[in-house]
């Protein structure tokens, strides 16, 4: 008998099967699904066979990936990271134009609803599979997620990751002002921009793993990138000063207050995140069209307008004069907040959190065979250079000598090296299994008091216990991947220009000296360690729970939202979160 006997049509169905089980029994089920009607089981020829084919071409698959030191446990645990990202792929149907005026023979929608919640995006139309941020708990894309959900995707299926990545930029979906949506609940909100970011990881994946140079995607993206980011030059530096806001940049309670919200004081927030994010935006589309250079030169003029655009933030960024105030604080060593109220007073908050050590996101070595074909950048490069040095002007290139590689950073060395001795000290940020987005000075509150009422912020290394932005993201103090993993990819790209000429003691004060590469190795396999087996045979990401102690229970790993900031136990979305799921690409990469 065939469970479609009587069914003509249908998109859904449900097989129901009952059986009792006894304790210690095995129940197996076999299946096929076949529109065609047969009196012979479709499963007694080759069904054993066909699975075994598939395990092995599957095994091949995947050993593809695994570093020839990996451990067996970290290859199940990348393989279950690559499963969980194809497995939040979902259908997302949202015509926001229709959800404004109602469905056709059902009640009118409230008159609030037009000029409600995302009542600005009425060209926005989405009919797509998208990889959700959690395909249970969050089952709606994110901007920033999905970028960061390509990375480790594009080792596996580089197509999709690309059209996750260009869909975001199509007429359906990116506002005709330019502004990229963020999310279901408020498209208007502002996620960091690290699409550009992405869109080069994928690029340079496929081209490693698979052969192939797909410039055209390079050049399709890029030319909607420009545009998002003229969206954001235009909206989000609102004194002109190269310095931006964004808001709470999905970094939901990070701060004293709200930073989406009216600021008190009647303020504006320059933001130490906003800021690095539009340097690292810049670098990245500049990075892009040099790469597009060596297939189209007629991409070096914007080349250099992204540098421009770089020049002048990272001047914004670290100057400090007696008409300007900056974000640095030379006697703490760190980035700063700076709430600006009227009359140009400014206060600065003084919280060490991730958005102090976003700065370093911000760099990017660019090899002299990739100057080679552009002589007009490196033209200009060398003028700035000079005309900057004759006016005194704050420099943002360490020193290049012609057929040298050249580094662009943000911020100078010596900052680096501060801003590092706070990040690799476990009194602070260093946990055992990563960077913590607040740092554990805060386990003594900060307070700031502005127009007499006090804002405060403290280590909270779990659950939220604040309300802010629903109270279900924690950003006071738990370990996040996407975050650290930037901050690992920026610590190589340092090595590459310094080299062994720049080492740092790792822990802060413990004596003991790394490279700054070796430091992102020690970094990355904190990162690990949350998922692998400790001697116990305990993972850090179940706290010890009796379930995962049962024989059959033991390797499933979930791949949750974030981790506590000191026993790195799982916490938040606790199934499959896409961009926890970059552990893959961290394995991928281990050194042992």
């Amino acid at each position: 008998m065939s469970i479609f006997d009587g069914v003509d049509s249908g998109t859904k169905f449900a097989p129901y099967y009952s059986r009792e089980v006894k304790g210690g029994e095995k129940v197996e089920f076999r299946l096929k699904l076949t529109k065609d009607k047969t009196d012979v089981s479709p499963l007694l020829e080759g069904f054993t066979e066909t699975f075994k084919d598939r395990i092995v071409e599957a095994d091949k698959f995947y050993d593809y990936f695994i570093p020839k030191n990996a451990t067996e446990d970290m290859a199940k645990i990348q393989r279950q990271a690559f499963a969980g990202m194809l497995w939040t792929k979902q259908y997302y149907n949202f015509d926001v134009q229709q959800w404004l005026d109602g469905d056709k023979g059902h009640p009118t929608p409230p008159k609030s609803r037009r000029d409600g919640r995302n009542s600005g995006w009425k060209h926005l139309h989405n009919e797509d599979i998208m990889s959700m941020p959690d395909k249970w708990e969050y089952p709606w894309y994110a901007a920033w997620d999905t970028a960061f959900h390509c990375v480790p995707i594009a080792m596996i299926d580089p197509d999709y990751a690309k059209k996750q990545l260009i869909i975001l930029t199509r007429e359906w979906y990116m506002h005709p002002n330019g502004q990229m949506p963020a999310y279901e609940w408020a498209f208007g909100d502002v996620n960091p921009p690290v699409q550009a970011w992405a869109a080069l990881k994928v690029y340079e994946t496929e081209k490693k793993h698979f052969g192939r140079s797909d410039v055209d995607f390079l050049k399709k993206i890029f030319q909607k990138l420009s545009i998002n980011f003229t969206w954001w030059v235009n909206q989000k530096d609102s004194t002109g000063k190269n310095v931006f806001e964004g808001g709470f940049l999905g970094l939901d309670n990070i701060g004293v207050f709200d930073r989406s919200n009216k600021l008190p004081g009647g303020g504006i927030l320059e933001q130490a995140d906003g800021t690095a994010w539009m340097a690292m935006y810049s670098l990245n589309l500049m990075k892009m069209a040099l790469k597009i250079c060596e297939f189209d030169s007629s991409f070096e003029d914007v080349a250099t307008k992204f540098y421009e655009h770089f020049v002048y933030i990272s001047e914004s960024l670290n100057r400090s004069d007696n008409k300007w105030v900056g974000m640095w604080d030379e006697e703490e060593g760190f980035f700063y907040d700076l709430l600006m109220l009227p009359e140009e007073k400014f206060i600065p908050l003084k919280i060490h959190s991730l958005v102090g050590l976003m700065p370093m996101y911000a760099v990017s070595l660019i090899h002299k065979e990739t100057l080679a074909h552009v002589p007009e950048f490196l033209k200009r490069l060398r003028w700035f250079r000079n005309n900057r040095t004759n006016k005194d002007k704050y420099l943002v290139l360490e020193d290049f000598k012609d057929n040298e590689d050249v580094m662009f950073s943000l911020i100078p060395k010596e900052r680096l090296i501060r801003l590092l001795q706070h990040m690799l000290d476990e009194s602070e940020f260093l946990s055992k299994g990563g960077v913590r987005s607040l740092s554990k000075r805060h386990t003594e509150k900060y307070s700031v008091s502005i127009e007499d009422e006090d804002y405060d912020i403290d280590y909270q290394p779990g659950e939220s216990t604040t309300s802010m932005f629903g109270g279900n993201s924690n950003w006071r103090g738990p370990v996040w991947f996407p975050t650290n993993y930037l901050l690992i990819e920026s610590l190589r790209e340092y090595h590459k220009y310094y080299g062994d000429d720049l080492k740092l003691e790792f822990p802060s004060k413990s004596g003991n000296k790394l490279n700054l590469d070796q430091i992102a190795d020690e970094l990355s396999n904190r990162l690990i360690s949350i998922f692998t087996k400790n001697n116990d045979g305990d993972r850090l990401v179940n706290e010890s729970e009796k379930f995962y102690r049962d024989p059959h229970c033991k390797d499933l790993v979930l791949f949750y939202e974030y981790f506590h900031g000191d026993n790195l136990r799982g916490v938040g979305a606790s199934h499959q979160t896409g961009w926890t799921g970059i552990v893959a690409k961290l394995i991928n990469k281990y050194k042992g």
